[in-house]
């Protein structure tokens, strides 16, 4: 029987259930014209092993590639490279001996709750009779008992990812994959569900050996994680591993988790610096990655409205141009995911940067925030000709262009050098957004062509 009482379940002697070796993932993209474009790396040298016992977070950032290594680690998708194993064998094709539960539901509405737990065991060779007994008694562990014969929508958010769960854990599964089980359940709902997936995790009711969980929410990872992996971006790389904390150390007044809470908050903040310099006050069990990310070929853009970097920098501003990111979080009733695009762009543009889990107006951000709306125009013209390359990159060519006129299909080509075809549209529709509200250039989208705007000033030298 596997003790799951202690801070992170497994004894130094338990065996690995799944290990990742080396594993990386890259998609080859290509246009509407067949032409392949440079591979995209999502996933760089996962190196992972989830034991008996544990209950493993996997934390970052959208785009951090979470996803894509959970399907990789159940086996729905290989890796580029590496191996994945399972009980030291190697996994080729769908894990048998491992069941996901998804942030959508995915049932289907024509079947009922049994008939739709019923349908995990299809691929068992069981009889009718021992499948309806495990679906009802899958039922009954997760809180569904006297809804078998409901449909889905007859139930509430909450009550459609029980039976997700539920169909889950009828297979007997010896690993659970969650794939943000709660992000699409209200605030209340979730908390429910989170406590009950763990009073039946600690208490042996559900025949899982270990469980590893996808999310993005720092406080739902230290609630739950008995050990907390966080991946950083461009590509994916684990870039440090933390121990979680013991159960009694876990809730919501405790300091021990306050302070956990803080430095995962920190380090999700602060992509480009030094993990080790985070984590030296941290003590043993904190481990870092081993890979250097990579130079990028190309600066990339985040995907923000400047809308939303105004409204940032202001929010700092009145709190004196330094603030708390987790508390400026909480305020501004952003989840993780919307705020760190916004806080990427504001250090891109050079209004502001992270340090120490704290957001700080530089002295052009402070000018920004004080300005009025003309103003704030003005200085956002400087601020992306200084720092954003592909905005200069399309001014400079509308001023060397016959008429100062570009079309779209030119810059995107140039783009599609870098990036594949999907992302360079969004990055050209960021640079479009930016470009048009520092009034450097006007765009017609129907025509898909640039014109230099009469007033721009000339682009300085890349």
């Amino acid at each position: 029987m596997v003790d799951r009482s202690g801070q992170d379940g497994a004894s130094p002697a338990a065996g690995v259930l799944l290990e990742a070796r080396a594993c990386c993932k890259t998609y080859q993209e290509t246009d509407k014209h067949k032409a392949a474009h440079p591979a995209h790396m999502v996933l760089d040298g996962i190196q992972l092993k989830i034991r008996a016992g544990e209950f493993v977070v996997l934390l970052g950032p959208s785009g951090s590639g979470k996803s894509t290594m959970l399907r990789i680690l159940a086996g729905l998708i290989p890796p580029s490279s590496g191996q994945v194993f399972f009980d030291g064998q190697p996994q080729s094709g769908p894990n048998p001996h491992a069941a996901i539960v998804f942030q959508t539901f995915a049932l289907f509405p024509w079947l009922t709750v049994l008939q739709n737990v019923v349908l995990g065991l299809r691929a068992q060779p069981l009889s009718d009779a021992e499948r309806q007994e495990r679906a009802l008694a899958a039922i009954d562990v997760i809180g569904l008992d006297g809804f078998e014969n409901a449909y889905p929508k007859e139930l509430s958010g909450g009550m459609r990812q029980r039976v997700g769960f539920a169909r889950a854990l009828v297979v007997q599964p010896e690993l659970l994959f969650l794939d943000e089980p709660f992000s699409e359940l209200d605030v209340l709902t979730a908390a429910n569900l989170r406590k009950q997936l763990l009073d039946l995790w600690r208490a042996q009711q559900i025949p899982t050996k270990a469980i590893l969980m996808v999310t993005h929410n720092i406080d739902e990872a230290v609630t739950m994680g008995d050990r907390l992996l966080v991946l950083g971006t461009n590509p994916g790389r684990i870039r440090v591993e933390l121990p979680g904390l013991p159960p009694d150390e876990r809730g919501p007044h405790s300091a021990a988790r306050t302070d956990l809470v803080d430095l995962i908050f920190r380090i999700m903040t602060s992509p480009h610096e030094d993990v080790a310099l985070l984590l030296k006050d941290r003590g043993p069990g904190a481990k870092t990655g081993t890979l250097a990310p990579p130079p990028q070929p190309y600066q990339t853009l985040p995907h923000v409205e400047i809308g939303k970097v105004t409204g940032l920098v202001e929010a700092v501003h009145a709190r004196g141009g330094r603030a708390d990111l987790h508390q400026l979080q909480g305020a501004l009733r952003l989840i993780l995911d919307q705020l760190l695009p916004v806080v990427e762009a504001a250090d891109l543009l050079g209004l502001a940067y992270t340090e120490k889990g704290d957001l700080i107006l530089t002295e052009q951000g402070r000018d920004f925030a004080e300005a009025g709306v003309l103003g704030q125009k003005e200085l956002f013209s400087e601020r992306v000709l200084a720092n954003v390359s592909l905005v200069r990159f399309i001014v400079q060519a509308l001023q060397t262009a016959p008429n100062h006129v570009v079309p779209d299909e030119d810059i995107l080509s140039f783009l599609q050098t870098y990036f594949g075809e999907e992302e360079a549209r969004a990055q050209l529709h960021t640079a479009i957004g930016w470009g048009r509200y520092a009034e450097l250039f006007s765009f017609q989208e129907d025509r898909g062509l640039f014109r230099l705007a009469e007033a721009s000033e000339p682009a300085q030298p890349a």
